[in-house]
């Protein structure tokens, strides 16, 4: 059963020369010729993002549920990434601890305060997995407990006791919190909610006023050759373990070879696109995602494109486009799903307790709606001036196939599909957002035009004879 899914992301230049630029030109996939495997794409609902979700009225709270994982009515996207509190308390938005209470020392029992709730992300993960069918869920600390580290807080930096370099009069806190962290999945677990990805660290080369814990490459090889038999005498064999979640693409590939020690403990590398982007593929064996970006500081826009700013929906396809086809990501999350505030950290805004959707979400949910968990990204030949192009296979057999027009003029583009019988399209752009709309095919080629200016996203999908 073979189908093809073509999104075709529209932008423009001011280039003059951009405005001639008519010519058709054929793209054909080459399912011979395979990259990596995508794992998915996805949000956060963490630092209490999840509370103020709850706290809207029922139809809005369904509302924004479905506009993040349905994937007939949202962006359906398929990776939650939940933030594991160390916070003694829930004030501002702290994600409060499992454990706030210090037990008296490293090898005294801990003592659990699991309140059913996690800042309401057991909610949100229920309603992932049990009503979308969502399977990846990633957890992930900022940081261990205050009385676990150098610091005695769970802000402001501070390592974990224990690990190279960082000794504590009250020893060696390595094996409580591979505990503590085991003890989390675990309570998920016993309300059906299965957590598929274990992250220890946020950002460890940054030191904020709010849960931070500082680490190098060798620290966390440290802590993973305590965790990893952890999670195996636990009998969660199928938790990958993720590191580390630097702050940029750069900061994380320098720390691959610090982490050489325990590389067969690891599951996944993951990584930020703060101070560097991902435009290359990290020296990895492992699949690597992307898990946190967001335009941090631009006020609210749920724009396509006016400007190509940074919170446009136009320049998040971007974005996605070059993790996923040069950097060979596996997987790509925005910041935050659901949030109240004026900032473009988030992709679905709170007002007046309603939700309203950017074009970031719909820029995500291009990729996520027609490139599924399982997708190989696959080659493509032919090339057409001033348009990027990628394929994925899925594993259904459906065959995606993305296009990107950087020009400022209507491109006439054919996508070769051997056999077609049948074509459906979809189209995003400031007025529209994944709506369907005709396509054209003849002697196996799906033909479509670029506009130029237009800001359109397009996605064809063409049905096999036979099928």
């Amino acid at each position: 059963m073979v189908h093809l899914l073509t999104a075709l992301l529209l932008g423009w230049s001011v280039a003059a020369a951009d405005a001639h630029r008519q010519a058709g030109a054929t793209i054909t996939v080459d399912l011979s010729k395979t990259y990596q495997t995508i794992d998915g794409f996805g949000t956060s609902q963490a630092f209490q993002r999840a509370v103020q979700m709850s706290k809207l009225p029922e139809a809005e709270q369904r509302h924004a549920l479905d506009l993040l994982f349905s994937t007939t009515n949202g962006a359906g996207l398929t990776i939650l990434r939940n933030g594991i509190g160390s916070s003694p308390d829930m004030s501002s938005d702290h994600m409060v601890s499992i454990a706030p209470k210090n037990p008296g020392g490293p090898t005294k029992d801990l003592i659990y305060a699991w309140d059913g709730s996690d800042n309401k992300q057991l909610w949100v993960s229920q309603e992932a997995v049990n009503t979308y069918g969502v399977k990846t869920i990633y957890a992930d600390a900022w940081s261990a407990p205050g009385y676990m580290k150098t610091n005695g807080n769970d802000a402001n930096g501070g390592s974990l006791c224990g690990v190279t370099g960082a000794k504590c009069s009250s020893g060696d806190w390595r094996q409580a919190y591979a505990d503590y962290l085991v003890r989390y999945i675990q309570f998920y677990k016993e309300s059906n909610v299965t957590i598929t990805h274990l992250g220890f660290l946020n950002e460890p080369e940054l030191t904020t006023s709010y849960a931070s814990m500082r680490s190098s490459a060798q620290q966390a090889a440290d802590f993973i050759k305590i965790l990893h038999p952890t999670l195996q005498k636990a009998n969660l064999t199928s938790v990958s373990i993720a590191c580390c979640d630097a702050e940029g693409w750069s900061s994380q590939s320098g720390m691959l070879s610090g982490l050489k020690p325990v590389d067969d403990m690891l599951g996944v590398i993951t990584s930020h696109s703060y101070t560097s982007s991902p435009t290359s593929p990290m020296n990895t064996k492992h699949p690597v995602w992307q898990t946190e970006a967001a335009d941090l500081q631009g006020a609210w826009t749920s724009a396509w494109y006016s400007s190509g700013g940074a919170g446009e929906g136009y320049t998040w396809a971007n974005n996605i486009y070059t993790a996923l086809v040069n950097a060979n990501a596996s997987a790509y999350l925005y910041w935050v799903g659901v949030q109240a505030g004026n900032t473009n950290s988030h992709m679905i805004h709170i007002s007046n307790g309603k939700v309203e959707a950017s074009k970031r979400l719909w820029a995500l949910g291009q990729w996520s709606r027609f490139v599924r968990p399982g997708a190989v990204r696959v080659g493509t030949t032919g090339s057409v001036s001033g348009v990027k192009t990628a394929g994925f296979r899925n594993v259904d057999g459906s065959v995606v196939v993305v296009l990107l027009n950087s020009g400022s003029a209507e491109v006439k583009v054919g996508v070769k599909v051997p056999s077609a019988d049948k074509v459906k399209a979809w189209v995003t752009d400031n007025k529209r957002s994944v709506e369907e709309l005709a396509a054209t095919l003849g002697d196996g080629v799906v033909s479509v035009s670029v506009p130029g200016r237009a800001m359109n996203l397009r996605a064809l999908r063409v049905v096999k004879k036979g099928v």
